[in-house]
């Protein structure tokens, strides 16, 4: 398969998805040595799961399928420019390469406007439009330092 391929099997998913109501019209796979290791499609409305969007499932599928938590020697193909939810959790799996069909102009031109989301990341968090606010920071602190001090923690 070349990239077009595995573009087409993304494209499909979000259809199938679409058309049988389990979801909005996206689809992601993840590609690792030319192969499809993982499919995703947007699960929101079905599984009531706001974080269920098809990049998220198919990473979560490629990890638990390959047996880690970075996917350092995959790439992934999304019918979509990633939302920032998604795009963080390509740069939290580590995944070096994206491929995207419809942009994030496209997606608002049809109701799915994550412009918003890219707005807030920046501002500082008593500006959001989330209200934010830092509570009991000493206490939760000691979980940090003890992670610093450990001695066989996992780093990721």
């Amino acid at each position: 398969m070349n990239p077009e391929d595995f573009m087409r099997e993304a494209i499909r998913l979000g259809e199938a998805t679409m058309r049988s109501n389990r979801g909005g019209p996206f689809g992601c796979v993840v590609v690792r040595r030319g192969q499809i290791v993982a499919r995703g499609e947007n699960r929101v409305t079905s599984t009531n799961d706001p974080t269920a969007h098809a990049e998220v499932t198919a990473i979560r599928e490629a990890c638990r399928s390959l047996g880690v938590f970075q996917l350092t020697d995959c790439e992934l193909y999304t019918s979509c420019e990633p939302c920032p939810m998604c795009l963080a959790a390509i740069y939290w799996a580590r995944i070096p390469r994206v491929y995207y069909g419809n942009t994030r102009a496209d997606a608002a031109a049809i109701g799915f406007d994550d412009d918003f989301i890219y707005q807030q990341i920046p501002l500082p968090p008593q500006s959001r439009s989330i209200a934010m606010q830092p509570l009991l920071r000493d206490a939760a602190q000691a979980a940090f330092q003890e992670w610093r001090a450990k001695a066989d923690k996992v780093r990721y």
